[in-house]
């Protein structure tokens, strides 16, 4: 053991060796945060600790099977392993002993997210499945039951998925079926009404680590509270830098009043980088600092310096892909393995232009964690809609949109509608529009009407395309309002954003070649979207978030505008925004360019743009500081007052330094300012 202490630096090494009371290592990017953790559980276990009193959560398999791994290579003699799983595996465990205490069998089935979505399909809805599957799971873990929804409901939709949650609830019960968040929410549960199990529990779990602890919700921590309400022996890893996910439930609170929340909590700051070079750490540095809500630490590189960070500016998003992609070529070519090169972005439509410019160089790319710009759900849509408008008889384009957006068209007329019309030996489009009656007696009333208007819409659009109007595009989403449908599903950032990439790549299609077709425009795609694999070895392109726990040689972070990186209004937390920008920054280890361009499609129109506050932050380039009061509330959110209760945000503005909040709070609107509610 003394020798496994003495290949950690000072910091680790004082962090490993805590043994009572609670703990927080604050590891920063590249600190050896891993290797400190599994030192720490071996190093318990070398004093005689007992391995299954030790409990590490995580919140991947991936992590928990590396750690286990690492863990047990350092114990001698170990007859069994610690605890070493997800939170959810956990709950699982948890439940499969104690799900009894609610009067249920313990012989549950766990469904997964696509089984929740047909079970709510299955109710026969006209909302998106998605939609109501995302508010259903926010509420379980907000711990808000079916009727505390309904009472607190303004709009018509959310009584309606209100109703759907208490019918889902009784769906799942009734058949003895557990979701994702009860592997949580029924544990919570389990450990808050049965005191006498809470404090057993507690007893057999006495020392307790969770891994990126910033990423930690509401729920989470609750349960952590529970575990540990007949000890302090909570240590807890992470890096309040790197809490990126607000979006998705994360509260960075549980990091930052950590020492709050228990009595003489120590410290332990992993300051010492093994990734980056001295010129990355001082931009990342620089950059963080600027952020109020933080504990503070700085990263010292173990590698020393290196070459400078350089900035890239470019007039446009084609300019600037192509840099990039002659940029990675020329590295390609002096030996640079094209493994150790990656490009992010912070919206996902951003890729677009860079796939493009990585093809017409004949460079082979792996979206991590994404989908390719023309791969989309909602960008084959629109491409379907176009190939329709262009080719009526397009059965393959016909089928994929005639019940998107929702047309009351189920799967079943559907087949029965290219059934007969197969039969007929004509295209779907030709059936419905010379066969009318048969298909009234097809669809319902309602699914008639609306195939009509669908049909009369392609009718209208065939006739303004002949024109090649540059405000075609627009027509097409006044007509169809795919962007509108897409706006209401749990993912409408992005996809709204992808589809507004779409429409200005039209445009600027039309604007460089007056004469052309919508054929032509889909014969352009079909060019631009075929990556041709001329080998085996791919560089790596994807979102800030998905780069998160890895590390490249050579990183270029495209994007850096004001309104991209960071988002800017709509309740955006610039907070967060920063913490991607130091997440982007400290995955370079070697050679880092940040890029800029002086315009790009915004909303689906040309925008100039400013160059993103991050720049001058970091200290890349001059530029005016931007000061701005941040807000981690978002539309829709659901908040509590002291004295008016729960209410869910519909509006944010801001006064002078702070900002306003418009709340329902069941059916009464009221102005409050931000800082006198708190997120639920």
């Amino acid at each position: 053991m003394n020798k496994i202490l003495s290949e950690l630096n000072d910091a680790q090494r004082d962090a490993a060796c805590h043994i009572d009371g609670p703990l927080l290592i604050l590891a920063g990017a590249g600190s050896g945060k891993t290797k400190t953790i599994t030192t720490r559980v071996a190093y318990l276990i070398s004093l005689g600790i007992d391995p299954s009193s030790i409990l590490t959560l995580t919140f991947t398999n991936k992590a928990a099977s590396e750690m286990r791994e690492r863990a047990m290579s350092l114990i001698d003699n170990a007859k069994y392993p610690p605890t070493l799983c997800t939170f959810h595996k956990f709950g699982l465990l948890f439940l499969k002993f104690n799900i009894n205490k609610l009067g249920r069998n313990n012989n549950f089935v766990v469904i997964d997210t696509d089984d929740k979505k047909r079970i709510i399909k299955s109710f026969g809805i006209d909302l998106p499945i998605s939609l109501v599957a995302s508010e259903i799971s926010r509420y379980k873990n907000s711990l808000i039951s079916p009727k505390e929804v309904f009472e607190k409901a303004e709009r018509k939709n959310y009584k309606t998925i209100a109703k759907l949650y208490e019918q889902y609830e009784n769906y799942i019960q009734s058949n003895n079926l557990v979701d994702f968040d009860d592997l949580l929410v029924l544990t919570y549960k389990i450990l808050e009404e049965n005191d006498e199990l809470c404090k057993e529990v507690s007893e057999r779990y006495k020392y307790i680590m969770v891994d990126e602890y910033q990423d930690t919700n509401e729920l989470q921590y609750r349960l952590l509270r529970k575990l540990c309400s007949n000890h302090e022996n909570l240590c807890v890893v992470g890096d309040d830098d790197q809490s990126i996910y607000g979006w998705r439930g994360a509260n960075v609170k549980n990091i930052l009043e950590f020492h709050k929340s228990f009595d003489e909590v120590k410290i332990a700051k992993l300051e010492i980088n093994y990734r980056s070079t001295n010129q990355i750490l001082s931009a990342a540095n620089e950059l963080i600092e600027h952020n109020r809500e933080r504990i503070g630490k700085k990263l010292k590189s173990n590698f020393g310096d290196g070459k400078s960070i350089e900035f890239m500016e470019s007039n446009d998003e084609n300019m600037e892909s192509k840099t990039i992609a002659r940029k990675i070529r020329k590295l390609i070519n002096s030996g640079a393995d094209p493994k150790d090169i990656a490009v992010l972005y912070r919206i996902n439509a951003l890729s677009r232009s860079l796939e493009e410019g990585l093809n017409k160089e004949h460079i082979s790319y792996n979206m991590v964690g994404g989908v390719k710009f023309y791969e989309r759900t909602e960008i084959k849509d629109l491409i379907s809609y176009l190939r329709i408008i262009a080719n009526e008889h397009d059965d393959f384009s016909m089928k994929r949109i005639i019940n998107k957006p929702k047309r009351g068209l189920g799967k079943v007329t559907v087949d029965k509608l290219l059934k007969v019309s197969y039969d007929n030996k004509m295209s779907l489009y030709e059936y419905i529009t010379m066969h009318n009656d048969e298909v009234k007696n097809i669809t319902s009333k309602k699914s008639f009407v609306a195939l009509n208007e669908f049909v009369e819409n392609i009718i209208k659009l065939k006739e303004k395309s002949s024109d090649n109007s540059y405000d075609f595009i627009f027509e097409l989403e006044e007509l169809f309002g795919i962007r509108e449908y897409y706006s209401a599903l749990p993912d409408a950032l992005d996809r709204v954003s992808n589809i507004d990439e779409f429409y200005g790549l039209y445009r600027d299609f039309v604007k460089q070649n007056l004469e052309a077709s919508v054929d032509d425009f889909l014969n352009d795609l079909a060019l631009q979207s075929d990556q041709d694999q001329i080998d085996n070895e791919h560089i790596s392109i994807m979102s800030i978030h998905a780069s998160k726990g890895l590390e490249f040689k050579y990183l270029f972070v495209m994007g850096l505008e004001e309104g991209f990186f960071p988002l800017v209004g709509d309740g955006s937390d610039i907070e967060e925004e920063r913490r991607l920008g130091y997440v982007a920054i400290t995955r370079a280890k070697r050679e880092l360019t940040l890029s800029f361009a002086h315009s790009r499609f915004y909303k689906g129109r040309r925008a100039e743009l400013k160059k993103s506050r991050f720049l001058k932050e970091a200290g890349v380039c001059k530029g005016s500081l931007v000061l701005e009061k941040t807000t981690s509330f978002k539309k829709g959110d659901l908040v509590k007052h002291k004295i008016f209760g729960i209410g869910r945000i519909f509006e944010i503005s801001k006064v002078k330094r702070e900002f306003k909040l418009k709340i329902n709070f069941s059916g009464t609107k009221r102005d409050i300012l931000a800082s006198f509610v708190e997120k639920i």
